[in-house]
This record gives C-alpha cells, sequence and structure tokens, in this order.
C-alpha cells in the first residue's frame, strides 16, 4: 500500500461455451486453480521469438478460459483480470472481433464510475485503427488510435475521468523498452532460473509485457500527446469538498491530549518535536527489522552506500507526484527521461534504490497527516522495516513468520503500555502475496506445495494479528483498504480484510470525493477518505503529494484522534459509530465520505456538562 504512484508507473499500464455443469464457487481468490508453464532458457527469447510465445500463449489461454467456465468468482477485479489475459491474446493473436467483444464484456463488469466510462478505449482504437491503416506503423494508423482516443474522451465528464487520465499519461511518459526488457530479465528470470517454469500468477506478466512492446510502446508519443491535448484543453481544478469539512482544533483549549501510534516505517520526529512521545527523554519508538529481529532508531535506515543518494531519490518522488498531478516540474521531466532510456541492467538498482526512498519516507508521510490540525495529538512510533527489493529478502519461512507473530503483539503491548488511544497503520499483505515470493525464493516444487506453505505462514500472521489488535480492546485501530482494486476480503488482505469491533479500514476517493482508481473495497470498508495527492512532510522536513489508501487511513486516524481529544471517554465503537454515522453515503451507494466538522460537533455534545 505503500507509495501508490510509484507503483502504478514502475509496472504497465468471450470465454468459450461451459459445460453444463454448475460451476464452483469461489469466495477466496487463494481458491482458484493453480497452473505451471514450463520455459526453457531464456524469458526475453520466449517473449521475441514468435513460435516459443504462440505454445505458451496457447497453454496461458487454455487453462484461463477454462478457468473462467468452471468457477464462479466472488470478485469482478479478479475476474477482469483474466479477461483481461485473454483480451491481450485476443489482440496479440490479431483476433479483433473476441478481443472487442472482450472489451464489452470487461466492462459491463467495471463498478467504478470512470471504469465504466473508460474500460476498453484503447483496445476499441487499436483494432479500429488497424482495421483503416491495415498495419500497426503509419502515419494514418497513428492518427487514427488519437482521433478514436480524442472522440470517445470528448463527451465524457472530466470531472470523473480527470484523475485515470493523468494517471494514464504518466504511465505513457515513462514507458522505456528497457524498462519492460529489465523487468523480464530481473523479475521473471531468476524465477525460471531456480524453478525452470512459471505460475499462473506471474505468466500473464510475459503477456502484459508482450502486449507493450507491440502495442502500447509504438504509441507512446500518441497517446502522450492525445491525453496532454486533452488535459490542456480541460485545465479546471476539481472541486474539493474537504475544506468545507475540515476542522482545526484550536490550542491553549480543555482538550484531552491523544496518543497517536504510527506502526510504519518510521517517523522523522524531529519534525513533531512538540508531539511526539518521549520515554526517559527519547522518542517513544519500537522497531523490527526485515528479518523480523529487534531493531533501534526512529526512522528505517538507509543503506550506507546509498546515503549520498537521498536528495536525488526525494527529487525523483517529486517527479512522480508531479507526473500524477500533471504537472511540468524539472524534476517530473527529469523522472520521464530517466526511466523512458533506462536500460535493462539498470532496472534491477534503480526500482529497489526507488522503492527503498518510497518505504523509507512513508511513515513520516503519514504522520504528518494524522496530526494535522491537532496540537493535542501525540505520536508513538512502531517501525516496521519493510523490504525494498526486487526479489524477497528475507525469503518466507515458518520461522520468519513465527518471530513476526511474536511481533505484533509486541508492537500492541508497547502502543498499551503508552496509553495509544488509536493506531494507523497504512500497509497490508495477502495469501497470494506469500505465494508469489515462494515461487520468486524457488521454494515449493509444485503450486500445491506453494499454496500449502503460504496458507500456513500467512494464518501464523493472520491469527496473531487478530489475537494482538483483540487483546487492546481500548484502542482504535485504523487501516488502508490497499490499493489494488479490489475487495480486501476476497484477497484475504491483513489487517484490512480482519473483521473485530476496534478495527476499520478506509478506502480512498480524491479531492471531490471521486473514488480512487486503485482503491479496495469490500464489507470491511465502511468509511471514504481523501487520498489522491495529498500533501505532507517527508524526513527533512520536505513536502510531498502522495496518493494511495495509506493516505486516506490516516485521514480517518486524524479524526478519531479529534474526537477523543473532545471526548476522551469514548470507546472505540463509539468512535467508529460517530464517524460513520455523520458520514455522507454517495448517491451511488459506493462510498461513506467521512465529514469531520459533524463528527466532531457530534462527539463535542457527548462531552459531560
Amino acid at each position: 500500500m505503500r507509495t501508490r504512484l510509484l507503483a502504478v508507473l514502475l509496472t504497465l499500464a468471450i470465454v468459450g461455451p461451459a459445460h453444463a455443469q454448475t460451476k464452483q464457487r469461489i469466495e477466496r481468490v487463494a481458491d482458484l486453480p493453480r497452473f505451471t508453464y514450463k520455459i526453457d532458457g531464456q524469458v526475453e527469447d520466449l517473449l521475441r521469438n514468435d513460435a516459443k510465445f504462440g505454445a505458451f500463449a496457447a497453454a496461458v489461454r487454455r487453462d484461463t478460459e477454462s478457468t473462467l467456465a468452471n468457477y464462479d468468482i466472488g470478485d469482478k477485479e479478479t475476474e477482469r483480470q483474466l479477461l483481461t489475459t485473454l483480451l491481450l491474446l485476443d489482440l496479440l493473436d490479431s483476433r479483433y472481433d473476441a478481443a472487442l467483444a472482450r472489451a464489452d464484456t470487461i466492462r459491463a463488469l467495471q463498478e467504478k464510475p470512470a471504469a465504466k466510462l473508460l474500460s476498453g478505449m484503447t483496445t476499441r482504437a487499436i483494432v479500429t485503427a488497424e482495421r483503416k491503416a491495415g498495419n500497426l506503423t503509419s502515419p494514418v494508423y497513428r492518427s487514427e488510435v488519437a482521433r478514436s482516443i480524442t472522440d470517445t474522451l470528448k463527451p465524457l465528464p472530466y470531472e470523473v475521468i480527470a484523475n485515470d487520465i493523468k494517471e494514464t499519461k504518466a504511465g505513457a511518459e515513462t514507458l522505456g523498452e528497457g524498462r519492460l526488457i529489465g523487468s523480464v530479465r530481473e523479475r521473471l528470470q531468476p524465477i525460471v532460473d531456480k524453478s525452470g517454469s512459471l505460475s499462473s500468477d506471474l505468466a500473464p506478466r510475459v503477456i502484459e509485457i508482450r502486449y507493450a512492446l507491440t502495442y502500447v510502446l509504438p504509441l507512446k508519443q500518441t497517446l502522450v500527446d492525445t491525453y496532454s491535448a486533452y488535459l490542456d484543453a480541460h485545465r479546471v481544478a476539481k472541486a474539493d469538498i474537504w475544506a468545507p469539512r475540515a476542522v482545526a482544533l484550536p490550542a491553549g483549549r480543555r482538550y484531552t491530549p491523544v496518543r497517536i501510534g504510527v506502526w510504519d516505517s518510521g517517523v522523522d520526529t524531529r519534525l513533531f518535536p512538540d508531539r511526539t512521545v518521549k520515554d526517559a527523554g527519547k522518542p517513544a519508538v519500537i522497531a523490527f527489522d526485515r528479518f523480523a529481529n529487534p531493531a533501534t532508531g526512529e526512522l528505517m535506515p538507509i543503506p550506507a552506500d546509498l546515503r549520498d543518494r537521498v536528495p536525488r531519490m526525494k527529487s525523483r518522488l517529486k517527479g512522480f507526484s508531479d507526473l500524477q498531478s500533471n504537472i511540468d516540474s524539472p524534476e517530473a521531466s527529469e523522472v520521464k527521461q530517466f526511466l523512458s532510456t533506462l536500460q535493462p541492467d539498470a532496472y534491477k538498482t534503480t526500482v529497489e534504490e526507488l522503492s527503498l526512498a518510497g518505504n523509507w519516507m512513508h511513515g513520516t508521510h503519514v504522520a504528518g497527516i494524522a496530526v494535522a490540525g491537532n496540537p493535542y495529538a501525540r505520536v508513538v512510533v512502531g517501525r516496521i522495516e519493510f523490504d525494498w527489493h526486487l526479489l524477497p529478502d528475507p525469503c518466507p519461512s515458518k520461522e520468519l513468520a513465527e518471530r513476526d507473530a511474536r511481533n505484533m503483539q509486541s508492537y500492541v503491548n508497547f502502543f498499551k503500555k503508552n496509553r495509544v488511544r488509536v493506531v494507523n497503520m497504512s500497509w497490508g499483505g495477502t495469501v497470494k502475496g506469500f505465494e508469489e515470493a515462494l515461487e520468486q525464493c524457488g521454494i515449493g516444487k509444485t503450486p500445491d506445495e506453494r499454496k500449502a506453505l503460504a496458507r500456513e505462514y500467512f494464518e501464523i500472521q493472520k491469527n496473531a494479528l487478530t489475537k494482538a489488535f483483540a487483546s487492546a480492546p481500548e484502542i482504535l485501530f485504523v487501516t488502508a483498504a490497499g490499493n489494488s482494486n479490489d475487495d480486501a476480503s476476497f484477497v484475504e488482505d491483513i489487517p484490512a480484510g480482519i473483521v473485530l469491533p476496534n478495527l476499520v479500514a478506509v478506502g480512498a476517493v480524491d479531492n471531490a470525493g471521486d473514488e480512487a482508481s486503485f482503491t479496495s473495497y469490500g464489507p470491511t470498508v465502511v468509511v471514504h477518505a481523501n487520498g489522491y495527492q495529498v500533501e505532507s512532510v517527508i524526513p527533512g522536513g520536505d513536502k510531498l503529494a502522495e496518493s494511495g489508501t495509506s493516505m486516506a487511513s490516516p485521514q480517518v486516524v486524524n479524526l478519531a484522534a479529534k474526537i477523543l481529544a473532545a471526548s476522551p471517554k469514548l470507546k472505540p465503537t463509539e468512535v467508529i459509530e460517530i464517524i460513520r454515522s455523520t458520514a455522507d453515503k454517495t448517491a451511488d451507494g459506493r462510498r461513506t465520505l467521512i465529514n469531520p466538522k459533524k463528527a466532531l460537533a457530534a462527539a463535542e455534545a457527548k462531552k459531560p456538562a
């Protein structure tokens, strides 16, 4: 959930008749069938060799169609992902009628307003243009793609689709062959070297990259120019619903100090000198490193050989942020140029450095949001060291899972000891995440063996988290819903999918209250807050705007802390009820927008006379 834009920019932007039997219902993504695809030699050769790719693609198509035919999938995003794999295969096989039909099916499954409007736009533009030009390379083809996209966008409501177009434009601007091939060599090839195969979880990435090389990269400038022209013609700021709802507590009044736990990558507490809880004169911190061993320090450490690159890291983070906001800054220009021309042999170093930077700044950014407008907020730091490597370091193991489980209780005990009332957790994990990490590490001889190991390690952590939260009923735990645009319960995200009376998951909307393209959802996601380009501080005091449910969650923590400052005897369930009952439900029923002004007024009314 960390650094939403970075994740976006470092990735790529009809089923045959079923038999008459009843489909098997799937209520958890981990229960879908797994398949394995044997690969001899280099994945890059498979990617570029038509015969090798054709055999690989046929196997993936067969298994994907079988899954859709035989299983009733309880999450539309998971179904869309499977259909999208087939759509890309249709395009790569020049099955254009099938691709258009598939695009319509995917569009019918879309739930978010912007996605409903934009789904399939590029597919339809490519097919229409190819049929008119008779090729994928001529000026006529490129001109027709631009015309089709422009005509599609023209009647659409700008305020609904603006953020999605900005993100799509940013993705096109940073696309480059070196980055695509680098991801093959550094992410996929090591797995094949260990096992001689790729699973059905990772095989679609090969298809996505071939599609990008075949269709998207040759259209890069056309797409950038088309989206730029559209955005230039609509330079209108979306309405801000949050400013009128905002409320700040005045200093020097009879409010009660409230301790906030920031369970994250660490906090530069020097930026909050009067709002940091002290223990023996030093900031109150509990920390464990990525190996789940006890650690010291308020901030996730930067390795010694990378410390001199911190200014460059910060500059590139700002560049990513500016790209998402469609701001033409020197930092944005540098990031576009750098990533577009990145060579494959620089991919690993670049991605790991950017991931490290995003992780390092994350907790401080979250803390700044959590304490804004509240002079009575006091921060207690629970520091995690997130792994930033392309391949897991360390690899999953039962020993590591058990250490993590013990540490989860230690964090909560530390928060209890320091009388924390509300905790922010802008992070998460899934059972499928464990499976992918096991595959990357070459652990488990078969998909079924990895599935069993992943379930064992996941349940150790899920049970420990659930037990830890339940052991502190006096603390309100607030978590980010996730940035994968799926049902947090269906993918078994933790903590977002855990059900407890003192835990609430938060989805993300933008300044206007429109649903973010990335935000996850589901029965545990009960409220929504601004998580789009939210400005806060990062280590050292610089300001940065970031997007993600990571930024929405601390908005609710901020509100909960203000409610508790006004009415400190409220229990977590009562705080949640105030936030929910004063929130505004949108007409489509998908969003429950917090209203801090109303919520604080309700809390004030509960104060004893």
